[in-house]
């Protein structure tokens, strides 16, 4: 094997455009199969979820099977789950130099969990839910190929661009996240082809082959580029950031509270049920259920209330909070666009415009990803309010400080210099840090 590699580096060192070009044909065809295999995945899960959200809506008393129904997925977990309960962290772990395996199991089970959250009208997203199928359906794929340990890697990288590209319908945005999210303030390009590849093929094939449509929003008249204007936006940005930071630490607050008050995690899924069922009724509505997609829309359309964001950054952090399955994106662009809403009138800006950067500056910050978070606007949106875009995208990524949904992504520099992190400290470390140097104990990091 040593043998063959030495003559295939000599091969490649005479031959440099074809060993490039070489490279390029094993990317797209690997790309390609990850790409395919989380198109098709996504296409199912969405048509499903759409066909669940029917049922709900059309069966309120659903409603009252939700702590049944977590119980339910929770025994799953605990029976068969193994290390797929860590979900979306187990990923970028793997990516990061971890020496466990994303199973093949995380597909079907998060995707049953997902669809029994939103059946029963937990408030949960579809974003985690598509990236962790990407990356079960990519490493079972490497797998199969047998694939070095580098590939691997990149492979998974593939898993979770070609996830979020289908599931959203934004592959630009997608190729960017798969890079981005694994590290703050560090991007690798090594797999920006492959990335790529894969958030293409899986929108393409979502979309073109299975026929899965995309919800798309537009955000109106752009107010022309002045001082004042920027003022404004970065106002709304910096407010924007302050609330994934608020998103992001309540629903980790609230993991760890409802652990500690029930250890055994069905019994915790239940309680998170009840919780839930009981806010419907003690705030006598159910607009706060589900992906949120009514809320965005009506973001867009007209005046929401000025605590719609509230409402749903309480439902969606109690019900991730309890062990539901679910993403937070939606739920946090539903938090965004009915913010922004309500932050029209305040700041005299027009109201879908801000709902439009509000939509992807919460979740810009609490995925601490400002380049695909600004793609995936114009993506959704259209290059008209490119600039306003790209600066809500940055102020929010700086104000929601070293939190975020990940608690596995990495620091890869500080988001200032008068907050020194240690190089590869995660965001799950940064708590672990402070905590010391508030006793005053020497520096250690969790890693």
């Amino acid at each position: 094997m040593n043998a063959a590699r030495q003559k295939w580096a000599l091969w490649s060192e005479k031959w440099r455009f074809a060993a490039l070009a070489g490279t390029l044909l094993k990317w797209v065809v690997l790309g390609s199969g990850v790409g395919i295999l989380s198109g098709t995945a996504s296409a199912f899960f969405l048509k499903s979820l759409d066909h669940v959200t029917e049922l709900r809506m059309a069966n309120p008393w659903l409603l009252f099977l939700l702590p049944l129904g977590g119980a339910l997925v929770s025994f799953l977990y605990l029976k068969v789950g193994k290390n797929s309960g860590k979900g979306n962290n187990l990923i970028l772990e793997q990516i990061n130099n971890g020496n466990e395996t994303v199973p093949l199991r995380m597909a079907p089970l998060v995707l049953f969990g997902t669809l029994v959250t939103h059946l029963f009208g937990g408030s949960a997203g579809r974003e985690g839910t598509a990236v962790q199928m990407g990356g079960s359906l990519a490493e079972w794929f490497g797998r199969i190929l047998r694939v070095r340990s580098l590939d691997r890697k990149i492979l998974l990288i593939c898993g979770i661009s070609g996830g979020f590209g289908s599931i959203f319908g934004t592959p630009l945005a997608g190729t960017v996240f798969g890079l981005e999210v694994l590290a703050i303030g560090l991007i690798s390009h090594e797999a920006l082809i492959p990335a790529f590849v894969a958030a293409f093929t899986g929108n393409l094939v979502t979309t073109s082959f299975w026929g899965v449509s995309h919800t798309h929003y537009h955000i109106g008249e752009v107010p022309g580029l002045t001082w004042i204007v920027v003022l404004k936006v970065v106002v709304a940005a910096i407010l924007f950031g302050l609330t994934s930071h608020v998103f992001s630490e309540l629903t980790h607050a609230l993991k760890k509270g409802y652990t500690r008050l029930f250890k055994n995690p069905m019994l915790k899924s239940a309680a998170g049920g009840v919780v839930i069922i009981g806010l419907v009724y003690l705030l006598g509505t159910r607009d706060y259920l589900g992906l949120g997609i009514p809320l965005i829309q009506s973001s867009f359309t007209e005046s929401v209330s000025p605590f719609a964001f509230l409402g749903k950054l309480i439902f969606t952090s109690l019900t991730l909070g309890a062990g539901f399955q679910g993403g937070e994106v939606t739920p946090l662009f539903a938090i965004g666009a009915t913010l922004g809403n309500a932050l029209s009138g305040f700041l005299n800006l027009y109201g879908p415009f801000l709902a439009g950067l509000g939509f992807i500056s919460v979740f810009c910050g609490a995925a601490n990803t400002p380049i695909a978070c600004f793609l995936m606007g114009i993506e959704l949106f259209g290059s008209d309010a490119a600039i306003y875009m790209f600066i809500a995208c940055l102020v929010s990524y700086l104000f929601s400080g070293h939190s975020g949904i990940y608690t596995s992504q990495l620091i890869g520099t500080s988001k200032s210099y008068l907050l020194p992190i240690p190089q590869g400290t995660t965001l799950a470390g940064v708590k672990d840090l402070r905590k010391q140097k508030d006793k005053g104990t020497p520096d250690s990091v969790k890693r």
